[in-house]
């Protein structure tokens, strides 16, 4: 069996909207949304999605209510790719498809954050990770019950976490202004 993908299989996305952040470099933003210990303000960043105009509202008609969405999102500013990739936590490389890294073959990221409030086009967020530009393809509500899996095992992020603290990563490196 070949491995070979049929070009009628290839996909060009248009966004849906342009996320703004706190965060214009990559140096400065959280490696994980929820992991802000050592950040500057000790907080979840505060950031918006503003929908574009050829999104017809009715799209996030019903999304007000839920806690948090999915954000499927392009790394805009990801300039390639590599099979292996160094963690931000140290240890040696790792497969890039065992990593959260942004140098992915498609360039495509999964981020949960907190829906704080909706105002016309725009989706106000808390805890987010994601530079400022970031384009949004996608989201999607999520439902806990479907979504959360506290006991699942996380290969070789477990022993990083029995060996420096269940969910350390680095945060900014560098002082924001909000």
């Amino acid at each position: 069996m070949t491995s070979d993908i049929p070009q009628e299989l290839q996909f060009i996305y248009r966004p849906i909207g342009i996320l703004h952040s706190p965060y214009a470099r990559r140096i400065e933003a959280p490696h994980q949304s929820t992991v802000v210990e050592g950040t500057e303000t000790g907080d979840f960043a505060r950031a918006t999605v503003e929908l574009a105009g050829w999104l017809d509202l009715k799209a996030i008609q019903d999304l007000e209510g839920f806690d948090r969405i999915w954000l499927i999102f392009a790394f805009h500013l990801s300039e390639g790719w590599k099979s292996c990739v160094k963690p931000p936590r140290g240890g040696p490389k790792r497969g890039v498809l065992a990593t959260r890294s942004p140098h992915r073959p498609n360039s495509m990221g999964l981020s949960a954050v907190e829906l704080v409030s909706i105002e016309g086009r725009t989706l106000h967020l808390r805890g987010v990770d994601l530079l400022d530009g970031t384009p949004v393809l996608d989201i999607k509500p999520y439902v806990p019950y479907a979504d959360a899996f506290p006991g699942s095992k996380a290969g070789w992020i477990d022993e990083l976490d029995a060996q420096q603290g269940c969910c350390s990563a680095p945060g900014p490196r560098k002082k924001i202004n909000r």
